[in-house]
């Protein structure tokens, strides 16, 4: 018990007197999934826009299929990552394995599916209240996405912090894409298995309590903003 409370104790200093390794892996990690969020939100927005508003052969398939990969297993999108990425690989040549990159790549793989599926719910409820109208008004179908997307702005900002809060808790992808390298690659989920493996409990502490303050951060943002909607819309 008295270790537990000294190497807290110790975690606790090196959040209070911000510890520059400290800071630089939490940089690392908010860079990286931050930038993992944005290109998954730019691809995902149309996706399940497109998804939501538009019948052609084969669209239930696809929402199966995306739905479905809600679920992929961490590691084994690092397996298909890193074996697209390292030198045997089709991609090999770019040498973008062990790097911030890889694993941006990585959680873009595993977070897309989920704003995706995410979106597509939102943008279904809302299509079918404008359907009629916009039917009858001969709208383009950019100028529906538009007017879905602003009216649905709120339910897709927490779509997207769902992303960020998966892309920023993912340690068994960006593990094995990354290598953990120090000063490199090292991310908060990844010290917290190195340090913790080590015996290191004080980093690991630390770097575990702006993990949960950072996912607690994010169920607070998710749950203002909707309630501020259906305050104000409802």
């Amino acid at each position: 018990m008295n270790d537990f409370m000294e190497a807290f104790a110790a975690a606790f200093a090196l959040i209070v007197g911000l510890d520059e390794y400290l800071i630089e892996i939490i940089v690392l990690s908010l860079s990286v999934s931050a930038i993992a969020v944005f290109i998954a939100g730019v691809l995902g927005l149309p996706l399940g826009t497109v998804l939501a508003t538009v019948q052609f052969p084969g669209r239930t398939a696809f929402v199966v299929f995306f739905n479905s990969l809600m679920g992929l297993p961490p590691v084994v999108v690092g397996l298909v990552v890193y074996l697209l990425l390292s030198r045997s690989g089709p991609f090999g040549t770019l040498g973008l394995l062990f790097s911030p990159t890889s694993m941006i790549i990585a959680q873009v793989i595993l977070i897309l599916p989920i704003m995706v599926a995410l979106i597509r719910q939102v943008m279904d409820e809302i299509w079918r209240e404008y359907a009629e109208y916009f039917n009858s008004i001969g709208s383009t179908g950019w100028q529906n996405t538009k007017t879905l997307l602003w009216d649905g702005r709120f339910k897709v900002t927490t779509a997207v912090l769902a992303g960020f809060g998966r892309a920023s808790a993912e340690v068994g992808a960006v593990m094995i894409v990354g290598g953990n390298i120090d000063h490199v690659t090292r991310v908060m989920t990844t010290a917290i298995a190195l340090e913790t493996s080590k015996g290191n409990l004080a980093l690991a502490l630390g770097l575990g309590i702006i993990l949960l303050i950072l996912a607690v951060i994010i169920n607070i943002c998710v749950f203002a903003i909707n309630d501020w909607a259906e305050s104000h819309y409802e």
